[in-house]
C-alpha cells in the first residue's frame, strides 16, 4: 500500500526503478492499461508460425518478440532478426533472444534498415517511434506482410498536458493512423486492415507516474523528477484526494501487404 508513504519516498522509488526493455511487470498494482482487443503479441505469434523469414523492428528489450515466438512453437521462421537503437536494450534483447536464434542488430531508429532488399516475408513492430515505410517496403519480399501495433494520436495526453500544458493541435494530431495509411500507400504498400482503439489507463501513485515518464521518454522529453517537482507534487496530492489518475492510450493495428508484383 502507498497511501501512507511520503511524496519524497514515492518519487525516489519511481526514480530508482531500471527502465531497460519493455517489461512492464513492475507496474502491477501501481498502474494499469486496458489492452487492445486484437491481442497483438498473440497474433504476431500466429504469423511467425507461418513465416520463413521475419524481422522485428525496434524490438526494445525483445520481450514482445520472445512472447510471440513462444506462441509460434516449433513452427518458426528459418531466418529471424531484430533491430534496436538504444544500447541498454540491445544488450538486454541479445541476452533474451539469442537462445531463440534471433540475430539482434544495433541500428538507430531513424537509420535505413541494415538488411538487403526483399529479405523478409514478415516484418513486425510494436510501438515504433516512426514507421519508415520506404525501408519496410524495401526489405519485404513481394507478397510479404508488415504487421504492427502503433501508438496513436493524443496518447496519454491527460498526463502529458498535466506536465507540459495544453499542446497545439498539430502535436495532438501526430501519429494519426490515416496519415500513416497514406504514407504506407505512397511507399507502394497495400493496407489490408487498419484498426484503432482508445484504452483506459490508471496511475495509482506518483511512483508509477515517475517510472512511466522515465521509461516512455517521448511523453515528456527531458523529464526528471527534479525538473518537474511542482507538477509531480500537485498530481500526488490530487491522487490522494480523488483516487487514481485516469488517462487514455491510443493504439492502432496495421496489417500491410507488399504487392506480389
Amino acid at each position: 500500500m502507498t497511501e501512507n508513504r511520503s511524496f519524497e519516498d514515492l518519487v525516489a522509488e519511481g526514480a530508482a526503478v531500471p527502465t531497460e526493455g519493455w517489461d512492464f511487470s513492475w507496474f502491477e498494482g501501481r498502474a494499469s492499461e486496458a489492452r487492445p482487443s486484437w491481442g497483438y503479441a498473440r497474433s504476431a505469434g500466429e504469423r511467425l508460425a507461418r513465416a520463413e523469414s521475419a524481422l522485428d523492428v525496434q524490438t526494445g528489450g525483445g520481450e514482445v518478440l520472445d512472447f510471440a515466438l513462444a506462441g509460434a512453437g516449433t513452427n518458426r521462421p528459418r531466418l529471424l532478426a531484430a533491430t534496436e537503437g538504444w544500447p541498454p536494450n540491445v544488450v538486454r534483447a541479445t541476452a533474451l533472444l539469442r537462445p531463440r536464434d534471433v540475430v539482434v542488430v544495433a541500428a538507430p531508429d531513424d537509420a535505413p534498415l541494415p538488411f538487403a532488399g526483399e529479405t523478409f516475408d514478415l516484418v513486425l513492430s510494436r510501438h515504433p517511434v516512426t514507421p519508415h515505410w520506404a525501408e519496410i517496403a524495401r526489405v519485404l519480399r513481394p507478397g510479404g506482410t508488415y504487421f504492427a501495433q502503433h501508438v496513436g494520436p493524443g496518447s496519454v495526453f491527460e498526463l502529458v498536458e498535466h506536465f507540459l500544458g495544453p499542446q497545439p493541435e498539430s502535436v495532438r494530431r501526430g501519429r494519426d493512423p490515416q496519415g500513416e495509411r497514406e504514407a504506407a500507400e505512397a511507399a507502394g504498400l497495400e493496407v489490408v486492415e487498419l484498426r484503432a482503439e482508445r484504452l483506459r489507463m490508471e496511475f495509482q501513485d506518483i511512483a508509477a507516474v515517475v517510472h512511466f515518464l522515465r521509461k516512455v521518454v517521448w511523453m515528456v522529453p527531458g523529464f526528471t523528477a527534479e525538473a518537474y517537482e511542482p507538477q509531480l507534487r500537485s498530481l500526488h496530492e490530487r491522487i490522494g484526494k480523488e483516487g487514481p489518475f485516469v488517462a487514455h492510450s491510443a493504439r492502432h493495428l496495421f496489417d500491410v501487404r507488399k504487392p506480389a508484383s
